[in-house]
């Protein structure tokens, strides 16, 4: 702890204390199952974080933006709030309330048959009329996060979070869009009246000893959007009112900056940090939060030391790692699982309206592994075949769970196939997780670990397990083209091994993640690269904002891709691709990754390049796996070698079917 001394002192907002400075930083959590609702929220205090702030609360219900928002205006959702208030303050942690109205944004409430009001008059991305808010309007406005706060303050929340950034209502008014000609609007103190006049109409009705943070945007960070120097603008008129400034970036409603907003894998550590470094150099009398991309925890506490903020606020690095705070106090800070920034956990709540994450499958199932933690019935010998990340994690739990474990690996370190993006700039924090398994692995006593060692079913059945998990994963799958077998044709891994193989210009044969991944990774070492996919679009599978995040780096290193194409040949000159004339059928879709329509709807082209690389799909290794079920009376098959997936199938797959062995 004393490496952190700075992150552990406390601070006071208000007259509440907080007891260091980490807080979490507001997502919007689904409400139903209310179990995992609670559990979503508890976790995080029960690992020490200071403040666990509920996502995603609206005042009024002309503000929604989607339908699964709180509804603070109904009473009906009292003794839920009630609920998570407690289970977060019995962890010692405050519970704090995110209250944002979306104004012109607010698409749930205009389908409800509300009329969507903004600053000023126009029309929503999806052609919704948006009528300039009347001033009596404004006045309820603030009126409604009022009361909001006050109905937090009485279910148990210490705290409220204005939300007046990324785009939403009071970020509206402060845009340089926001032209009125009244109080509320054109001069910049106008554009601030009204966050100013919500925190102190919030302090009048709840007390000034209850703290008001309010989160805004440092930074716009796109073309036509404010940039700090009218941030800064912003926090010193808030300076004062607000017991927290929260300062953020970007905004949600642009493509452009949505990965700035929540930084991808692609952007630095710390990206926005120095949005609150510089506010923090002009108020005076309040605190500066700053936001993302914070997992690294030597980083967290120079900024703390540095004076860059007074508050660091994590979202994503305390789902993927809740206890993130008591490792450090802990000084186990080596143990920390730091997200790599994938964005499949808030993809996946776009869809889904469920948080999950690929690297903590305890996600999105607190409550059942909460209640369910006790160690199992029967103690058993349990034989792994395959260091991957399933195989890995299998480890993992099942010596948690007190069985006892040999891990099996036929290369020598474990890690598996994904060891071959190691050397990717971006991929750095999936680096760090394999190498993360692979030290608790080391130091755990219940685990025997053997590599290069290829498992047979002879050799299985000598161990004498009383379960054996078959995690041996998948091959790619090598496309039936002819030339496919040419000195410059290579697999994706082959090439995310050794990028030194790639000529200047590349043709990758495949447009999923893999494939997209390569040609960034490619692009950003100077190589000229074009993706051929067979598909009317290119598949992000599943995870749509790391797809957008693949589209921004498209852009900027002007990487090709030809959709509805199919490689029909490999030459000397290149790769002859036919097109199918099959046309995307959700084009419009938000998120879309770029899509290339040839002139021609059929006939050929030849894509001239130096070099090739399959990224087409995996082969799961289902035949292998399966010589091994007479080994054994409890046979398992597990990842890959099931149906080739994400990390987070693999992860998840594997924490639970070993949580749950040793039942009979």
């Amino acid at each position: 702890m004393a490496k952190y001394k700075h992150l552990f002192t406390p601070i006071v907002l208000g007259r509440q204390f907080f007891r260091n400075r980490i807080f979490n930083s507001p997502t919007g959590a689904c409400q139903f199952p209310f179990e995992s609702f609670i559990g979503y929220y508890e976790r995080k205090a029960m690992g020490g974080a200071a403040a666990v702030c509920i996502g995603d609360a609206c005042p009024s219900p002309d503000g929604m933006a989607r339908p699964g928002q709180i509804r603070l205006w109904d009473e009906k959702t009292r003794p839920y709030l009630i609920e998570v208030a407690y289970a977060i303050r019995r962890h010692g942690a405050v519970a704090s309330m995110e209250i944002v109205h979306s104004g012109n944004c607010s698409y749930y409430s205009y389908d409800n048959g509300y009329q969507p009001y903004g600053p000023v008059a126009g029309t929503t991305p999806f052609g919704q009329e948006i009528l300039e808010v009347p001033e009596e309007v404004i006045l309820q406005y603030i009126e409604a996060f009022a009361r909001a706060a006050a109905f937090a303050k009485s279910c148990g929340y210490g705290m409220v979070t204005v939300h007046g950034g990324h785009g939403w209502l009071l970020s509206q008014f402060f845009s340089k869009t926001n032209n009125r000609k009244d109080k509320w609007g054109s001069t910049l103190e106008n554009r601030a009246r009204l966050a100013v006049a919500i925190c102190d109409r919030i302090h009048q009705v709840c007390g000034r000893d209850f703290p008001v943070e309010i989160r805004i945007t440092g930074s716009e960070v796109f073309e036509g959007g404010y940039g700090i120097e009218t941030g800064i603008e912003q926090a010193v008129f808030l300076d004062g009112h607000a017991d927290l400034i929260h300062v953020s970036a970007g905004s949600h409603e642009v493509d452009d900056v949505f990965t700035v907003t929540h930084p991808s894998m692609f952007l630095a550590d710390g990206v926005n940090v120095k949005y609150a470094a510089e506010i923090k150099k002009h108020v005076k009398h309040t605190p500066v939060a700053t936001v993302g991309a914070l997992s690294e925890p030597e980083l967290l506490e120079e900024i703390i030391a540095s004076g860059k903020a007074d508050v660091v606020e994590l979202a994503r690095g305390l789902i993927c790692d809740p206890d993130l705070t008591v490792k450090l106090q802990a000084g186990r800070d080596d143990e920390v699982r730091k997200c790599m920034r994938c964005l499949w956990c808030f993809s996946h709540r776009m869809q889904r309206e469920k948080i999950v994450c690929a690297l903590n499958p305890e996600i999105g199932s607190e409550a059942e592994c909460k209640n369910s933690g006790g160690p199992p019935a029967v103690r058993k010998k349990v034989l792994i075949v395959g260091g991957g990340v399933a195989g890995m994690q299998a480890a993992l739990t099942c010596a948690e769970r007190g069985h006892s474990v040999i891990l099996c690996e036929k290369q020598d370190r474990l890690g598996g196939v994904l060891l071959c993006e190691e050397k990717v700039p971006f991929k750095e924090k999936l680096g760090q997780y394999l190498a993360l398994q692979a030290r608790l692995i080391e130091r755990n006593k219940n685990i025997k670990v053997l590599l290069e060692t290829e498992v047979t079913p002879a050799a299985a059945s000598a161990f004498a397990p009383d379960v054996l998990i078959a995690a041996l994963g998948s091959r790619p799958v090598v496309p039936d083209i002819p030339g496919i077998d040419r000195d410059n044709v290579f697999s994706a891994q082959t090439l995310f091994r050794h990028p030194e193989r790639a000529g200047k210009r590349v043709v990758i044969l495949g447009g999923g993640l893999v494939g997209m991944e390569l040609a960034v990774y490619l692009a950003m070492l100077g190589r000229e690269c074009t993706i051929l996919e067979l598909q009317p679009e290119l598949n992000d599978g599943g995870n749509n904002l790391h797809g957008l995040a693949l589209s921004l780096e498209f852009r900027k290193y002007g990487i090709n891709n030809s959709t509805a194409t199919k490689a029909v040949e490999i030459s000397d000159q290149g790769v002859v691709g036919q097109f199918t004339g099959i046309m995307p059928q959700n084009g419009g879709r938000r998120f879309a990754l770029p899509v290339y329509y040839p002139e021609a709807a059929t006939g050929s082209k030849l894509f001239a390049c130096d070099t090739v690389a399959y990224a087409v799909g995996q082969m799961p290794l289902r035949a292998e796996a399966d010589a091994f079920r007479g080994c054994v009376g409890e046979f398992h098959q597990l990842g890959d070698c099931v149906t080739p997936g994400n990390i987070w199938h693999a992860t998840t797959a594997a924490y639970f079917l070993c949580r749950n062995l040793g039942r009979y």
